[in-house]
């Protein structure tokens, strides 16, 4: 039987192969129950162009004491920041890659927080 992470690989496995396939850069979401993440990636896969977190201390006092990272607020902040930091980074067009979670809540709310700030996908 497949652990919890494995089923979620296994769902992810072939979108990775399609972006893999056009060739462009991927905005890749990893979510954990405290923390989310997100990075842009090469159209290779070789390096990552531009990534932010809720582990981050910039971040962590814009959310308050708490450091509440495990919520939809905090993916709007995560989504908005990756999308700055992507076209500082001279990147305008991205895949969206939600690494076999749900398009649901906190993965929701962070791409269309970069949608909203400019990035395309």
């Amino acid at each position: 039987m497949l652990s919890k992470k494995e089923q979620r690989l296994r769902r992810a496995r072939q979108t990775r192969i399609r972006i893999a396939q056009q060739g462009i850069a991927r905005l890749t979401v990893n979510r954990t129950n405290l923390h989310i993440y997100a990075a842009v990636i090469s159209g290779d896969g070789s390096r990552v162009l531009a990534s932010a977190s809720t582990v981050e201390a910039e971040i962590r006092s814009a959310l308050g004491g708490s450091g509440k990272g495990g919520n939809a607020a905090a993916a709007q902040i995560i989504g908005k920041r990756i999308a700055e930091k992507a076209k500082a980074a001279g990147i305008e067009k991205v895949a969206f890659d939600r690494a076999g979670f749900a398009y649901h809540g906190r993965v929701k709310a962070l791409a269309d927080a970069a949608r909203e700030a400019g990035l395309q996908f």
